[in-house]
């Protein structure tokens, strides 16, 4: 019968590996608590207006934020998850981290990108130009995300 010797270094390995990928065990990326508008409005009360329309108020939905999460982008974040963990040596906090400000980036840019349906002739007048989604840029500016 063949045995094994030599696992001692194995087995320290992988205990050290199994310590940092407890650093961090989620990343939440989005419009956290805390933040608001300069009246106190939650910015994620308004991005879910947005997202989700206020007929009554004359809003139409403009899915922003569903296009992230469901679409193209989403699919990228297991690969990138595992190269970051690789690139880091299995600091989950810090691959988390970085995805985190990667999902950010997808948000934002989803939030810039987004052109319909088109504001109204009197907000676009208003504001100088057409961008549904930017007006006072807070909640553009407060997409943020923590790792957790």
């Amino acid at each position: 019968m063949a045995s094994i010797t030599g696992g001692d270094k194995l087995a320290a390995r992988l205990r050290e590996i199994a310590e940092r990928l407890k650093t961090g065990t989620e990343v939440r990326a989005g419009f956290l608590e805390g933040a608001t508008y300069p009246d106190g409005t939650p910015v994620a009360t308004v991005a879910a207006v947005q997202e989700w329309g206020a007929p009554s108020k004359g809003i139409p939905p403009r899915p922003f934020f569903r296009k992230v999460i469901k679409g193209e982008d989403a699919k990228t974040w297991g690969p990138t998850l595992n190269a970051l963990l690789k690139q880091t040596d299995m600091d989950a906090a810090r691959a988390l981290d970085t995805l985190g400000q990667v999902i950010v980036g997808q948000i934002k840019q989803s939030i810039k990108d987004t052109s319909s349906p088109p504001n109204a002739p009197s907000t676009i007048a208003r504001k100088g130009f057409n961008k549904p989604l930017i007006d006072t840029a807070v909640m553009l500016n407060s997409v943020d995300h923590e790792v957790k």
